[in-house]
């Protein structure tokens, strides 16, 4: 794979002209970005998927919800349906896709709606619901909105610095586009993470004056869920579990697990992979099933042998309150 990754080399260089070209025109003014009055905050990364955007959207809304109404919309990748949707009961996890639907679930007194097109999204919103704040997530590249404030998500084993373009790497934005960023959050690092460490990956960043950078790790429940319990992961000890993961990079998990001894067999598919009949009727002869809580909302319905392992976003340091302290600024200069 690596090797076929150095060989499509050339096709990065046109990949990442045309992503230059793209930013120029938007960044000289020749194509539009459009900004509105409603505070629009935009959760993305500069690379393809792997650094936690949708445990920060809802460490965010978690953060907020106490304050204002809020709208999350996303595109819905992968999902059997187009155009604008707004979830209801009625909703399915086919029609919103994945990651809009484990937020559905999870927040009943949010809105979440999809839509490719994040302008014609934030309109219905603005006409339908009124929000007081609309997260966007994954929509750092999606230049024709021009968001109030911009969190850049970085992971610590891939910082968009040492990254390239695709296919060669897992760029699809320049990483000077880092500059748009309001906020860099560098996830996935260790929980020991020293102080002189986070300053050489800051130093590394470049970031600008005033560009704060944060750092995050993740942090895994106690608990392992479904619908219907929630069951202490400690309580699987000695049982052979079988991982099934869905997503960009599964590693942390991986390794989580593996640390707690646990011995299982993984099997990985692709990012937002929809399980075939196939597929469901080989993994319903396993007797335990631990998956993210992404790949679970694809799956519930199908699996009675089926839990998920939570996990959310923890800042190292003061990280926690500093974010706070940035949005709780934004939302004032906003409202």
């Amino acid at each position: 794979m690596q090797l076929l990754r150095k060989l499509l080399f050339p096709f990065s260089l046109v990949y990442g002209l045309i992503v230059y070209i793209r930013n120029s025109l938007y960044d000289r003014g020749i194509l539009e970005s459009k900004e509105f009055d409603v505070p629009t905050i935009c959760i993305g990364n500069l690379s393809v998927g792997g650094t936690g955007k949708t445990p920060m959207t809802e460490f965010l809304i978690k953060l907020l919800q106490p304050k204002y109404k809020i709208a999350v919309l996303s595109r819905g990748y992968k999902r059997k349906s187009s155009g604008f949707v707004l979830a209801n009961d009625n909703a399915s996890v086919e029609q919103l896709g994945d990651e809009p639907y484990q937020i559905y679930r999870k927040f009943k007194n949010i809105t979440v709606a999809v839509d490719a097109d994040r302008r014609e999204g934030i309109r219905q919103l603005v006409k339908r619901v009124h929000p007081d704040l609309i997260l966007l997530d994954d929509a750092f590249q999606h230049r024709k909105v021009n968001p109030g404030f911009s969190i850049l998500l970085t992971s610590y084993g891939n910082l968009y610095v040492d990254d390239w373009y695709l296919p060669t790497g897992d760029l699809r934005d320049s990483k000077y586009a880092a500059k748009r960023a309001d906020l860099i959050v560098v996830t996935k690092c260790s929980p020991l993470l020293s102080n002189e460490e986070q300053k050489n990956i800051i130093a590394k960043l470049k970031s600008r004056k005033n560009q704060r950078v944060l750092f995050t790790f993740f942090e895994y429940d106690e608990l392992v869920k479904n619908d219907k319990e929630s069951i202490k992961l400690s309580e699987f000890a000695g049982r052979r579990l079988t991982l099934v993961t869905g997503i960009a990079n599964p590693e942390p998990l991986v390794k989580y697990l593996k640390e707690k001894g646990f011995p299982m067999e993984h099997l990985a598919f692709n990012d937002h992979h929809f399980f075939s009949e196939k597929e469901i009727d080989e993994l319903k002869t396993r007797e335990l099933i631990i998956t993210t809580e992404k790949d679970y909302v694809r799956l519930c319905n199908k699996l009675s042998n089926l839990f998920y392992l939570p996990v959310k976003h923890a800042f190292l340091s003061d990280g926690e309150y500093m974010i706070g302290e940035e949005l709780n600024t934004f939302m004032k200069a906003k409202t």
